[in-house]
């Protein structure tokens, strides 16, 4: 175990770096001028892709802003500096920008790499922490990233630098998504797996023919109700009207309650057992909207509806299936 000593190292060690950091970002708000908005102006109307090259930390941080940036719709893709001075540089098309993102603007093999870019005919965003860098001083436009202390104590380790290049890059990123009106939909679609995806695009429609379809006219007996409900498998009926129209639900909840309250139950119809204007849901309505009122009205099926048209039943089994949940 750590003495009380150590104890209190790691406390304060901790809190500081959290609080020079925060400093940092708070900071960052002052650099939101002109030359950022022009950077965003240069990347929005960009031709070709952003190119994010860096190395050491700061290309570690460009691999993050690459995968934001696709994200959200802005064509991207890493280039290591390092290795575009030994065949990357061929991945670079004239009509792309060059974000290129280092603290000091002076590494050797961001220097070796200006020129390079600079004949391809690519214009040049510099992220740089040293405003009169020769990154500085070679890049058609700079973002200005000023950092006086590292969080770590030897003041050497990029930690507040990087932590301030990641926000700067979401503010890039999330700038030009709101240049390009993104929408849900537009992530759905860069984001079709996982439970994020299906969440943004599956919709009702995509579920409930999966399922058998439930049904009895208001008139079925009791016998033809539970006969319905086992052999659908669903703990359910829909109760139609001679139009298959929708006139209510009987669930095996509803079953048990009348067990409870009525001695004789041979001559009850579906309509006597039914819960009238039953919870429903259309089918052009996402799964995740199914899964709110499964869960708000604490039941765990819905009935799936056009207009008064009944079209089959979602259960929450599906959207735990689906990874909704």
């Amino acid at each position: 175990m750590l003495n009380p000593f150590q104890h209190d190292i790691v406390l304060q060690a901790a809190r500081n770096c959290i609080e020079i950091e925060a400093q940092v970002v708070a900071d960052l708000k002052n650099q939101i001028q002109e030359s950022f908005v022009k950077c965003v102006q240069l990347i929005y109307e960009c031709k070709g892709r952003l190119v994010v090259t860096g190395i050491g930390k700061s290309a570690i941080v460009g691999q993050k802003m690459v995968a934001t940036f696709n994200s959200t719709g802005t064509p991207s893709l890493f280039m290591h500096a390092a290795d575009a001075i030994h065949g990357d540089l061929g991945m670079i098309r004239p009509e792309d920008i060059v974000l290129c993102i280092s603290k000091s603007g002076e590494t050797p093999e961001i220097k070796v790499l200006l020129p390079l870019v600079k004949n391809l005919g690519s214009q040049l965003i510099a992220m740089v922490s040293n405003s009169k860098s020769s990154l500085a001083q070679q890049a058609n436009q700079v973002i200005w990233i000023p950092v006086d202390k590292e969080a770590e104590p030897n003041n050497l380790a990029p930690t507040a630098s990087t932590t301030a290049q990641m926000v700067m890059g979401d503010a890039l990123a999330v700038s030009l998504l709101a240049l390009r009106g993104f929408t849900p939909m537009d992530f759905a679609q860069f984001h079709p797996g996982g439970s994020l995806g299906k969440q943004l695009y599956l919709k009702v429609k995509d579920i409930y023919p999966m399922h058998e379809k439930p049904a009895v006219n208001e008139q079925a007996s009791l016998k033809e109700v539970i006969l319905e409900m086992t052999s659908k498998r669903l703990g359910m009926t829909a109760v139609l009207n001679t139009e298959k129209k929708l006139q209510g639900i009987i669930t095996d909840g509803d079953l048990r309650r009348m067990l409870q309250q009525s001695n004789s139950i041979e001559s009850l119809k579906a309509n006597e057992i039914m819960t009238q204007n039953p919870v429903t849901i259309s089918g052009d309505a996402m799964a995740v909207e199914a899964f709110k009122i499964l869960k708000d009205k604490n039941i765990t099926q819905v009935i799936v509806v056009d207009g008064n048209d009944y079209l089959g039943v979602i259960h929450i089994h599906d959207l735990i299936k689906e990874g909704i949940i």
